[in-house]
């Protein structure tokens, strides 16, 4: 796809549709934005989300909502600041509305089961093909969460190439950091950790520092704890339950979940880890 950001700070390429906000009209300080935050919506479809947010009397928006199709709704150009952080603090700053872009991405969140079906909050109802099973990186027990359609993460690292070659983006960060025990977006369907690796590459110097650093050993807490082949509850077990009080090494994290070693190498939920 072709896409393209204009002297307006507006998105223009295909599938792009500009509903602008006429509520927002606040521009960034100079040097900002520095950071961009992404979000679920929780809500029925792109379009709904995104005309919601857009409402002069809802006090939240967004830059930018992007569909399961690859479509694409602009609230807010990219140099004025919209209101999808809240209430919000990470590594010593807060009020992330003044820093940061925000790119909600159309996606139901966290779903109940019922019978053979998966339900959101607002009624809808998702089959097997459509949900994960898996531990949020901010909880302990895992929980049933809609996917993220393959175009649509493909189409949000598009958009960001482009945001982090035209602003000073050197972070990205999930709703669930800057706002945790409040907001629990985008949630462990969304490849956070991955993502982020993938933007910036090996050079993530320009990251805050002030985010903590990787335990590097822990040991196990419960009587058996599996040991899969991803970072996720859906993954095939790669041998049998490590035991209680087995000592790992720990390699890396990703939505809840560490990569960590014994003899055998896989991924473990990370609450089920006590880390020295």
């Amino acid at each position: 796809m072709t896409l393209t950001i204009d002297n307006d700070h507006l998105l223009q390429g295909d599938n792009v549709v500009h509903l602008i906000a006429s509520k927002n009209s606040k521009p960034f300080k100079s040097k900002f934005p520095d950071t961009l935050v992404v979000h679920f919506t929780a809500g029925r479809s792109a379009e709904s989300s995104a005309r919601f947010l857009q409402r002069p009397d809802v006090k939240a928006s967004a830059h930018l909502v992007i569909g399961r199709g690859g479509e694409i709704y602009q609230l807010v150009p990219f140099n004025i600041i919209a209101w999808h952080a809240g209430e919000s603090s990470y590594a010593g700053r807060s009020k992330f509305n003044q820093y940061s872009i925000g790119i909600e991405l159309d996606n139901a969140g966290a779903l109940e089961k019922a019978g053979s079906d998966y339900v959101s909050w607002f009624g809808k109802k998702y089959i097997d093909s459509d949900v994960i099973k898996a531990v949020h990186r901010n909880e302990k027990k895992p929980r049933y969460w809609h996917l993220y359609t393959e175009r649509q993460l493909e189409v949000n690292e598009v958009v960001t190439e482009l945001l982090l070659k035209k602003y000073n983006i050197s972070q990205i960060l999930g709703h669930e950091e800057i706002s945790p025990g409040r907001k629990v977006d985008p949630g462990p369907a969304f490849p956070l950790d991955r993502f982020r690796r993938l933007m910036f590459g090996d050079n993530r110097a320009g990251e805050m520092a002030a985010k903590p650093s990787l335990p590097k050993s822990g040991t196990v807490i419960p009587p058996k704890l599996n040991i899969r082949q991803g970072a996720g509850i859906s993954f095939a077990r790669v041998a049998k339950p490590l035991p209680a009080g087995q000592k790992v090494i720990i390699l890396e994290e990703e939505n809840g979940w560490y990569r960590v070693k014994t003899k055998i190498e896989g991924w473990v939920s990370k609450g089920n880890i006590l880390t020295d």
